[in-house]
């Protein structure tokens, strides 16, 4: 039975699509067969940073609407034979999820795929309620700031009341925290929360910390998840939130300032 992982925030540009791409292609890579879904409707980007816009064809409201099966939807990626895309629709109906409908999409799904991870909007609309609905773990993505983190506690209060889980009296949601854009030097001089900061207000097992780094645009920009940069901080950290995921004991790299070298500091760098 596949397991179900909604990717959610309280607030919008935090990087939940970005940990999407980067989680469900670090699970496919070590094996796993796994299906990403788009459930921003009206809004889809997914399909922009997976590098696959322009081979969509049906989407997820087409399957919902009986417009089309899961296998015409579905996106395999070029770059990993384990790895598929469910794209959004970019119709404006916002109600256009109905929970029948994810819940059959999901159920079929789980027939062949290991893992199902949800890119959920931002927020308490529509769209993030049926994203999470039918979830087995939730990663909440946040940055090392107040107003994102107090969102992203509401945002655990609503998984722990409002999934199918809780409805059925079953085990609850397992919860985990992701944080994003980290900078040690801004920690360091009271700009930023720290780790500690963030998991004290939000009491969560901590999957990763993603340290600021031009390589997730670059690789936004180039349509490639950043977890396949393995010569990058970010790409690196994703890696590490996969294994912690799948179990393995990791430690928590990209906390403290580079320490520069003697030349670097000759140089003025």
């Amino acid at each position: 039975m596949a397991r179900t992982i909604v990717i959610t925030s309280g607030k919008g540009g935090v990087g939940k699509t970005t940990t999407s791409a980067a989680l469900a292609m670090g699970l496919a890579q070590r094996g796993h067969r796994t299906a990403v879904i788009d459930f921003d409707v009206g809004l889809r980007n997914l399909d922009l940073i997976m590098g696959c816009e322009r081979r969509v064809v049906y989407d997820f409201v087409n399957v919902i609407n009986g417009e089309a099966n899961i296998n015409q939807a579905l996106i395999r990626d070029k770059r990993c034979d384990a790895l598929y895309v469910l794209p959004a629709s970019q119709t404006r109906d916002k109600e256009a999820l109905t929970k029948d409908g994810v819940g059959r999409v999901l159920e079929e799904l789980s027939k062949t795929f290991d893992y199902i991870v949800c890119d959920s909007p931002a927020g308490i609309e529509h769209g993030a309620h049926m994203a999470m609905y039918y979830a087995d773990d939730a990663v909440v993505v946040t940055n090392p700031e107040v107003s994102s983190v107090r969102d992203s506690d509401r945002m655990l209060g609503i998984l722990s009341s409002k999934s199918r889980r809780a409805e059925r009296n079953e085990a609850p949601i397992r919860e985990y925290l992701l944080l994003t854009r980290y900078a040690p030097e801004r920690v360091a001089k009271g700009e930023m929360l720290s780790v500690n900061d963030v998991r004290e207000i939000l009491s969560l097992d901590l999957l990763g910390v993603i340290p600021e780094s031009k390589a997730v645009l670059n690789a936004s920009n180039s349509g490639v998840p950043v977890i396949l940069d393995t010569e990058s901080d970010a790409g690196q950290a994703y890696q590490d939130a996969v294994g912690r995921y799948l179990g393995e004991d990791l430690p928590h790299r990209f906390l403290e300032i580079k320490k520069k070298g003697f030349f670097s500091r000759l140089m003025g760098g």
